[in-house]
């Protein structure tokens, strides 16, 4: 009999690949998307039952239990995650709130392992390159929110008996990006032959393509792998690397303006994951 995977935010960013690579796996997926969603994609796919919320995150436990019912793996990649406001959001506490009751609903359902979506901001970012072994201490509602899940879950669900998996992301790019981060502002500007301005590009950042992050999360909650996991090239690469590499797929390095804004004092000069001996 084939799994059945039920996941959350297959709409989004991340989900949408995670989504992709679950079906191609072979596993039955289903899916909790937001009334109205467009899920012709999703059909198309292939997947399982498709079921529509106002607000996952302030359904009860009991919505969760029935919708856990005969699921194998819970993969819940939906979060608040608007660019500009996530960080600091109150709206945080909602999906913190809300997570815990699909947590307890899917143990109820008798789900046999649960997989999270985590942050590298979770880690306390002094050392640069980051490690599962790395301490925590996020600076930000979102990073905290992230990080008080990660530490419920990892202490609860196993005397639950399910297994805990937590997919910390680094520095995504890709199909799909808002417009307003950075790969994508940059190839929106190239492409309009308009200047980039950018700071002195010196910051070193784990870059990895969403669909990459999709298949490694996929991949990682069909496997036997438990605890803290980060989702990373586990290779630095500087923000000016970065963007010449898009300059020059248009031929225009020229419009790349270095330095014209301020390095912002606070921002880590490294944020680079280190990969698990056992995820290599």
């Amino acid at each position: 009999m084939k799994k059945r995977v039920l996941l959350t935010g297959a709409t989004g960013f991340v989900g949408r690949q995670v989504l992709r690579a679950l079906c191609a796996s072979g596993v039955t997926v289903d899916v909790v998307v937001r009334d109205g969603s467009d899920t012709r994609s999703m059909e198309e796919y292939g997947v399982g039952r498709i079921l529509s919320t106002v607000d996952m995150f302030a359904e009860d436990v009991a919505w969760w239990q029935s919708a856990c019912t005969d699921v194998d793996i819970v993969v819940h990649a939906a979060w608040y995650a608007e660019p500009g406001r996530y960080l600091q959001s109150s709206v945080n506490l909602d999906c913190l709130e809300g997570t815990l009751r699909l947590a307890r609903g899917a143990s109820r359902a008798g789900v046999k392992r649960f997989v999270g979506i985590g942050t590298c901001f979770e880690y306390d970012l002094t050392p640069g390159h980051l490690s599962v072994n790395t301490p925590l201490r996020p600076t930000t509602p979102y990073a905290a929110a992230k990080a008080s899940t990660f530490w419920m879950l990892s202490q609860w669900l196993p005397t639950q008996g399910l297994e805990f998996l937590w997919c910390r992301l680094f520095y995504l790019y890709g199909e799909g990006e808002d417009p307003r981060r950075l790969v994508a502002m940059v190839r929106k500007k190239l492409a309009a032959g308009e200047p980039v301005e950018l700071t002195s590009g010196a910051q070193l950042r784990d870059f990895m393509d969403v669909r990459s992050a999709g298949h490694r999360i996929a991949g990682a909650a069909l496997s036997a792998l438990q605890g803290p996991l980060n989702v990373c090239s586990g290779t630095g690469v500087s923000v000016r690397a970065m963007a010449e590499e898009i300059a020059d797929e248009f031929g225009r390095r020229d419009l790349l303006r270095f330095g014209a804004r301020p390095d912002n004092l606070v921002d880590p000069p490294c944020v680079v994951g280190v990969l698990r001996t056992d995820d290599q």
